[in-house]
């Protein structure tokens, strides 16, 4: 099955649903205590958790539609959005190696993603797809 354009772009989004969701996740943990009434009215983790389930959702349906060894790897994007929303929403400091690390995660999924063409498949043993 050759992996749809649509099933990328919808991983994408799940990856900026989730990385928000992680982000209200933070700033919800600043007001929790470990009750069941804490939890249910902290707002922020109430947002985490729709923007979670929204994002598996959208991940369940992008797998309907391509292969799971090109689309998996594009969750790693969700590093790459928590380090920027970090620095935007917490003061974070991205230093020289952070940015490198994001570099190689988009170098990396580039890569994963020109595997992910049919024409390009290895013949192993003399076994062809």
């Amino acid at each position: 099955m050759a992996t749809k354009l649509s099933a990328i772009l919808m991983m994408v989004f799940c990856t900026v649903l989730t990385s928000a969701a992680q982000v209200f996740y933070k700033k919800g943990s600043a007001l929790l205590s470990f009750n069941l009434m804490s939890i249910i009215t902290n707002y922020n983790i109430l947002i985490g958790l729709i923007l979670y389930i929204t994002g598996g959702v959208i991940m369940i349906y992008a797998f309907k539609h391509g292969e799971v060894t090109v689309l998996y790897p594009v969750i790693t994007l969700s590093y790459v959005w928590v380090s920027l929303l970090s620095v935007y929403f917490f003061n974070e400091i991205m230093t020289f190696y952070k940015w490198l690390g994001v570099i190689v995660i988009i170098i990396g999924i580039i890569f994963i993603g020109f595997g992910g063409k049919k024409s390009e498949s290895l013949n192993y043993a003399g076994v062809t797809e």
